[in-house]
């Protein structure tokens, strides 16, 4: 008798569970050829393939678990991760604000993970523009980190040929290729640094402190207030919040307007930042 598609997702996990990320990602496929509409399947096997760095191929079952099902949360976040993963932080910004608010409604566990990964997309995607900006003040210092970058690009393909003939496993392969991201991060960031000493006031690198961030819109906040969990918001998106759920967005604990109290050490500390700062309105 054929095995079931349930029985091959019980089998997959168990694989998932133990690190064996390549078997659990056969036995996910073989459970779609049994069961093609079933979206848990789809998202199992993305999970899995954000394990093996595979992300085109996450993407590719992200959105058919999406088509699927329509809200599905883990089909927007774990393709937010994916697309963090690949440098398109528009659209993971899009997948993972959505996975949010979806996991608003169905009053998930997963608020304070996917908020993470929202504020990673925006970071990323102020990155990107910081980048550029610095960059356009220097036709040097491009033309260096252009030099890492490709050098970094060379390295992994490197790698992926060497997986392609089994001279690596899976594991091995992905440790590789996060040592490669890590020292040409560094590299950049040093080579960042070198050119600030020279023109500190154009080249100097601006970003926002995280406690200044509002863990609901993801900007930086205006009005925080702090919950009795110790947890600030904006005060704005917060009652926003709060009219479609009384509860804490990370904690998942009851709240309501009343439990509300300003932060306004917090409040000093955005202000004097915003006044030094003003691009970060736009953040």
């Amino acid at each position: 008798m054929a095995t079931s598609a349930f029985a091959l997702k019980e089998q997959g996990n168990k694989a998932f569970k133990a690190g064996d990320y390549k078997e659990a990602e056969d036995l996910y496929s073989k459970a779609i050829q049994r069961d093609s509409a079933n979206p848990a399947l789809f998202t199992n096997r993305a999970f899995t393939r954000i394990k093996l760095q595979a992300w085109d191929a996450c993407i590719d079952d992200c959105i058919r678990a999406i088509e699927l099902q329509p809200q599905s949360m883990k089909g927007y976040y774990y393709l937010a991760q994916a697309q963090v993963a690949l440098h398109h932080p528009n659209e993971a910004l899009s997948s993972a604000t959505t996975a949010y608010d979806i996991c608003l409604r169905t009053h998930d566990s997963s608020a304070s993970n996917i908020s993470a990964l929202i504020l990673q997309a925006k970071k990323e995607k102020w990155e990107v523009k910081e980048r550029e900006r610095i960059r356009r003040r220097s036709d040097l210092l491009r033309e260096l980190e252009d030099g890492l970058l490709r050098t970094a690009d060379v390295q992994r393909l490197q790698v992926d040929q060497r997986l392609k003939h089994l001279e690596l496993d899976p594991t091995e392969g992905r440790e590789e290729k996060e040592e490669i991201t890590e020292a040409t991060r560094r590299k950049v960031e040093e080579l960042r640094t070198l050119f600030a000493v020279s023109d500190p006031e154009n080249l100097t690198r601006r970003e926002v402190p995280d406690y200044l961030i509002d863990n609901i819109s993801f900007a930086i906040m205006h009005d925080p207030v702090v919950t009795k969990t110790g947890n600030s918001y904006d005060r704005s998106t917060l009652l926003e919040h709060l009219k479609r759920s009384n509860t804490d967005p990370l904690t998942r604990e009851p709240l309501t307007r009343e439990d509300l109290r300003p932060n306004l050490a917090l409040k000093q500390a955005c202000a004097e930042f915003l006044e030094e700062n003003g691009w970060a309105v736009d953040w």
